[in-house]
C-alpha cells in the first residue's frame, strides 16, 4: 500500500467495477487494488449508484462514481461557490490577517450570510488551484 494518500482515479475505479462483478471479496479487492481494504467500503457506500424506480439498475458503476466523486469534491469548495466571500477573504491575506482573524472577524460582525472556519481558509491557502495567489 502507498505511504502517501491519493485519491481513487477513473482507472482504479474500473477495476473496482470489474472485481466487484465478479463478487470478488473485499480485502482482495483491496489487495489487488494497493489500498486498504476500509477505503474500498468506503467507496463503495459513497458512490453507489441507486435508483427507486428502477432497483435493478443499481450498483457500482466506475463512471458514475467518478462523477460523483468530482461533484462531492466540486460541493466541498465554499470559497469557490461564493466570489464574493472569497475576494473578502484574500483582501484580508493580503492586509496580513490570520485566517483566525478572519473567521473570527466574519462570524462576529456578520459581514457574510455564510459561515467559514480557519481549516476551510487554510486549505485555500495551500490548495493547488490558489497556490498561484501566493497567498501562504
Amino acid at each position: 500500500m502507498p505511504l502517501c494518500y491519493s485519491q481513487l482515479t477513473l482507472s482504479d475505479r474500473r477495476r473496482l467495477h470489474q472485481l466487484v462483478e465478479r463478487k470478488v471479496p473485499v480485502g482482495e479487492i483491496a489487495r489487488q487494488l494497493g489500498r486498504h481494504r476500509s477505503t474500498i467500503y468506503r467507496e463503495l457506500k459513497r458512490n453507489t449508484f441507486h435508483d427507486a424506480e428502477f432497483p435493478e439498475y443499481s450498483g457500482y458503476y466506475s463512471g458514475i462514481a467518478n462523477d460523483i466523486s468530482k461533484e462531492r469534491r466540486r460541493r466541498l469548495r465554499k470559497l469557490s461557490r461564493h466570489p464574493q466571500l472569497r475576494e473578502l477573504v484574500i483582501e484580508q491575506l493580503k492586509a496580513l490577517w490570520s485566517p483566525e482573524q478572519i473567521a473570527g472577524r466574519l462570524l462576529a460582525d456578520g459581514v457574510s450570510a455564510v459561515r467559514v472556519c480557519t481549516e476551510t481558509i487554510y486549505r485555500f491557502i495551500y490548495g493547488k488551484e490558489d497556490c498561484a495567489l501566493e497567498l501562504f
